[in-house]
């Protein structure tokens, strides 16, 4: 009894300890982002006034923001259909249990490189390199979506039934056979779930890479706001809260289509 009595005290000193931490971390980043109350609520005539320029919408504008919410969507899947070509090898070798732990860590470590650039960044490179348009976005949302798909591939990977797969591999299949007919029928659904998620996580993504002149949607954001015609901004937001809505919908049949 006494043990156990031990055991619980030093756990409530560590969970104490722990919360008293996380506290101060979450004061400290609210003082150091000069969080205020008082500015937010002196920004509010702010606020009114600039959500009042955005009636009523101009709807004139109307043909030109599909054709560029089009563009948009089309840079996005055309990317995540690229980054999930790619992803999948890269999380195959990322999986522990698939290949030796040194070549996963190392390809896990790259992910994690990916990861950590900036999509702006990357998107900048990328107009560089080719020039303006929808292809540099295309390049940049594919690039920046490997990191995080391959990401959750391997994770997905690591956790199929090991026992399935060595049941597959004990009939005297390859190790590409195994693969195909042990691991994937186990994490098909998730790896569906994960795949439409990122896309609609890369249409938003997409919608602003026009700031840098990726192409899509964001260009004529950008082009409205610093001509002041906020009227035609509030088109184009209305155009992508119900896009966006419509992934939502998409994510969310898809998901309960390949469970």
């Amino acid at each position: 009894m006494t043990t156990l009595r031990g055991i619980w005290g030093r756990r409530t000193l560590i969970g104490t300890a722990l919360g008293g931490g996380l506290a101060g971390l979450i004061a400290y980043s609210l003082v150091r982002s000069e969080f205020s109350l008082a500015a937010l609520a002196r920004s509010g005539p702010r606020f009114a006034e600039f959500f009042s320029r955005l009636i009523p919408p101009n709807w004139s504008v109307t043909g030109l923001v599909v054709e560029s919410t089009v563009e948009t969507l089309m840079i996005a899947f055309a990317g995540t259909a690229l980054a999930v070509i790619l992803s999948l090898p890269l999380g195959l070798l990322a999986a522990s249990n698939v290949v030796p732990g040194w070549l996963a860590h190392s390809v896990k470590w790259g992910l994690g490189l990916i990861r950590s650039v900036p999509l702006i960044v990357v998107a900048l490179v990328f107009v560089t390199a080719v020039g303006l348009g929808p292809l540099p976005g295309m390049l940049a949302i594919a690039f920046h979506s490997i990191g995080m798909l391959a990401k959750f591939y391997a994770e997905e990977f690591e956790t199929a039934d090991a026992g399935i797969l060595d049941a597959v591999g004990g009939t005297g299949a390859t190790w590409l056979q195994t693969i195909r007919f042990g691991l994937f029928p186990q994490c098909v659904p998730q790896v569906v779930a994960f795949t439409v998620y990122r896309f609609e996580m890369n249409f938003r993504d997409a919608a602003i890479l026009g700031l840098v002149g990726a192409g899509g949607i964001g260009y004529y954001i950008q082009l409205y706001v610093r001509g002041f015609q906020y009227e035609k901004v509030a088109v184009l937001l209305l155009v992508i809260v119900l896009v966006v809505t419509l992934l939502d919908q998409l994510t969310f049949w898809v998901r309960r289509w390949v469970r």
